[in-house]
């Protein structure tokens, strides 16, 4: 097996440190050698935050390059435009149906683009497009919206189930291991199917 790289994209704030992570370990508990970089802009302020996570037989350098994540996992539908460049052709956007305007901007004179998933995939990609956050609400969890995320792309990832359960309950707070699992199912079931 070669190397796969994910890139994660989204806002300070919605959970991309950890869903990385995540990733990241549950790639290592399988078996792969992992490697992850995290690169805050502002992310206090609900800045551009993304995470690089890359995994395989051999992998020397965290950073993926322009052109040659396999994945995108974007919790925020401009966060997965403004770094869909660094996906390969062919590639696999997993885009969240959240929209977080940047404080820096005046959406009067810079509307939000209103058809993201139709220029992905103008792009050449894959996008597969949920309502995390409503999904995470009637969950009861709101912050799952991330988990539900990783439960879609693991679909597409060769790593058993038992190593994705067990490394959620040891990366959430105790209290929300069952809510966190549930949305982690609910996440597969999205993309059920489609490897």
């Amino acid at each position: 097996m070669g190397i796969t790289s994910v890139l994660f994209s989204g806002v300070g704030g919605q959970g991309i440190i950890l869903a990385s992570k995540i990733l990241a370990q549950s790639a290592f508990a399988a078996g792969h050698m992992v490697k992850e970089s995290e690169l805050h802009g502002m992310a206090q302020r609900g800045g551009s935050v993304t995470s690089h996570v890359r995994f395989g037989e051999e992998v020397y350098s965290p950073l993926i390059h322009k052109g040659k994540a396999d994945f995108l996992v974007a919790l925020e539908e401009l966060e997965g435009l403004r770094y869909a460049y660094y996906l390969k052709p062919n590639g696999r956007v997993i885009l969240n149906q959240r929209r977080i305007m940047p404080s820096s901007i005046n959406p009067d004179s810079v509307p939000y683009p209103e058809d993201v998933k139709p220029q992905l995939e103008a792009m050449g990609f894959h996008v597969d497009e949920v309502n995390a956050l409503e999904i995470a609400k009637n969950l009861g969890n709101p912050k799952g919206e991330n988990i539900i995320l990783i439960g879609m792309l693991s679909q597409y990832l060769p790593f058993p189930l038992s190593v994705w359960e067990q490394v959620i309950k040891e990366s959430v707070p105790a209290k929300t291991i069952e809510i966190n699992i549930i949305a982690f199912k609910k996440g597969r079931e999205l993309t059920e199917g489609k490897r």
